[in-house]
Order: structure tokens, then sequence, then C-alpha cells
């Protein structure tokens, strides 16, 4: 082996295998905070292992989902918040589970940047971890990716990955989706994770400061209050799922909003009814809109605007699936009935309240 006294290094590269080492030794305490029967909540391995019998399924279907955040990523970035950003990361992939009737196994993220930074990466990571936390399932690995040349110093980016499992026949949407189903949403706690390309050249045209007090939440800075976390419906909706035995489909509201989103878990025959003056518009939303000069179609096609989540029920069970999302500390809104369809999959009804 040679001893090249002047030779290069893998750290003169721009890549610090320290660094890394000395950020999953400060991720461990976060990432054991989120065992649940079937994981252990260790890294370190090549693999994470998850036991699906010790979880107490019997024959489960598993699910997967995987997403990012976005250019919120750029709002953490640019302000060094990067506190609850993973919280973002693992909403996206686990709402997107338990709207297919899963509960949520277990998340591995990957996490990439220029120069790594063990105490910004353990930040990130805690994040994620509360993410699980609040979703039940357990972070058993991921990946940490320092790549310079290709993101520039104090860059990264974000993916999540998780797995889901139902029993065999309790996947959703169900088969039984009808004319008069009642369509009941579940608030947001804000614009979430979608539309924030949008969102900052709005922002750009305010002239506001990322430090500024936030015109639409008061106490908050204009970062802080775009920063607040995707909230995760996972334990409220399992919750309603087996105690009501009611709900037929779930849509999550993501990125293509209302008239892309809900139409996913319909049969072609029907369509979705909103009564958009049900629905309470948060204040962001009006911001956004009066200050960008967005049309409400446009709002309605890139944010949630106030749903984060769609439940479709049977009439007769709409009590009793508010009554149980109610008691997990839901706020819920009926927002509109299926209807025939007679050509797009959403039909609006009244005006929203931008």
């Amino acid at each position: 082996m040679s001893d090249a006294t002047n030779g290069l290094t893998y750290a003169d590269a721009g890549v610090d295998i320290d660094a890394g080492n000395a950020l999953v030794e400060k991720i461990k305490p976060a990432v054991r905070s989120t065992r649940r029967p079937g994981a252990d909540g260790e890294i370190g391995g090549f693999g994470g292992l998850f036991d699906l019998k010790a979880a107490g399924f019997v024959d489960p279907i598993l699910v997967a989902a995987n997403d990012g955040v976005g250019t919120k990523l750029k709002i953490a970035i640019d302000t060094c918040l990067h506190g609850t950003i993973g919280v973002d990361l693992v909403a996206m992939c686990v709402n997107d589970l338990v709207v297919q009737g899963a509960e949520p196994l277990f998340f591995l993220d990957y996490y990439a940047t220029g120069k790594l930074d063990p105490d910004e990466g353990a930040a990130i990571v805690a994040g994620i971890a509360e993410g699980c936390r609040q979703a039940g399932c357990a972070l058993i690995g991921g990946e940490t990716a320092e790549m310079p040349g290709l993101y520039r110093e104090g860059d990264y980016d974000l993916a999540g990955f998780a797995v889901g499992a139902a029993e065999r026949g309790e996947l959703l949407p169900a088969g039984d989706l009808a004319e008069g189903d009642v369509l009941i949403g579940l608030a947001s706690s804000g614009v979430h994770s979608n539309g924030f390309s949008l969102v900052r050249r709005v922002v750009e045209r305010s002239g506001l400061a990322w430090d500024a007090p936030a015109p639409f939440a008061p106490g908050a800075t204009l970062a802080e209050a775009l920063l607040t976390p995707t909230r995760i419906y996972v334990k409220p909706l399992l919750a309603a799922i087996r105690a009501t035995q009611a709900i037929k489909a779930l849509a999550h509201i993501t990125g293509g909003g209302f008239p892309d989103n809900i139409p996913r878990v319909l049969p072609k025959t029907l369509a979705a009814e909103l009564d958009l003056s049900s629905i309470a518009v948060p204040p962001v939303f009006s911001w956004l809109a009066k200050t960008g000069g967005v049309a409400d179609a446009e709002m309605m096609r890139t944010f949630n605007c106030g749903v984060g989540m769609i439940a479709v029920v049977a009439p007769d069970k709409a009590d009793a699936v508010v009554a149980a999302l109610e008691a997990q500390g839901e706020t819920v809104m009926r927002i509109g009935r299926l209807i025939p369809r007679a050509g797009t999959g959403v039909v609006y009804r009244g005006t929203i309240g931008l």
C-alpha cells in the first residue's frame, strides 16, 4: 500500500466521513424515540428490519409511498429554521399511506447536502423523528450524502420513504361509493408542503423579509408562519376507521388541490360537488391570493385552501364519523357530496372565502 505524503484525501475533496459518523451518533436518541412493535428503532446497520407478526398483522398487504418537501426547503435553508421540515417530510408520505387504509409501519429518509453540518443534520432528523412519533411509525434507517459540487454549501434536499400495511380486504377506497355520500373535510395546519414555488414568488412580490411579522399570523415571523409543518392525520383517521367502520374513501389534498386529488379515489361515474362556502379558509390563503393576485381557481388547484384531507362516508354514518374525528382533536367540515359525473370530477357550488 502506497504512502503518498502529498496525496489528496476524501476530506480535501469536500467529503468529511467523521462528520457523517458524528451525525449518526447525534441522531441515535431521536431514532430510538420512534420505537414501536415490530421495530427496535436502532440504526447503523446496512438495512432496517421490521417484524410484521410482532406488529400484530395476520394477512397484510404492504403499501409504500415516497415524497419530498419541495421548495418549502428553500425557506428553511435561507432562514436556518430546520427544526420542523422533517415533520413535513414524514407527513407527505404517511398521509398518502393512510388514505389507502394502511397503518404506517416504518420510515426511511434521504438527506443530501453540499457540506455536512452535524448540528443542522441532527435538527432535521429530530423533526423527522417527531413526524414518525406523530404517525406511529419507526424511523429504521436512512442515508446521508455529502456531495460537494452537486449542491452548493448550505443547500440540502430531503426525500422520504414510508411503508405501511393493512389487512387483506380492508384497503381503501371501498367499492360501494354512491351518489349522496357525504364529503367530510379535515382542517389543514396551513399551506402544508405544496405550492411553495408560487408562495415564494408571492413573498417576493410583497417585498417582505423572512423575519418580518407575518401579516396573517400575529406573533410569528413570515418564515415561521409559512414553515408551519404539515398536519399528520394518521392516528385520528385510523381511530375513526376502526371505531366506525364507515369511511369509504380518503383523499389527501396535496399538489393539484381539489380538482386533481379528489377524483383519484372516485369511480368514473361519480363526481364531488363541493360547497365552497362551507370551507373555513385560513388567513394565509387569503393573504397569498390577494398579495399575488391569484385567481380562486388557481388557488384551489395549487393549495389545500384549508382542507388537508377529505373523507367520503354514507349519509347515515356521517354523524358518527364526525364525532370520532372530533374526539381525536380534528376540526371537521361537511363540505359536499357525491353526484353523478357529467363532466369534470369536481363541481363547485358557492364561493370560497379567499
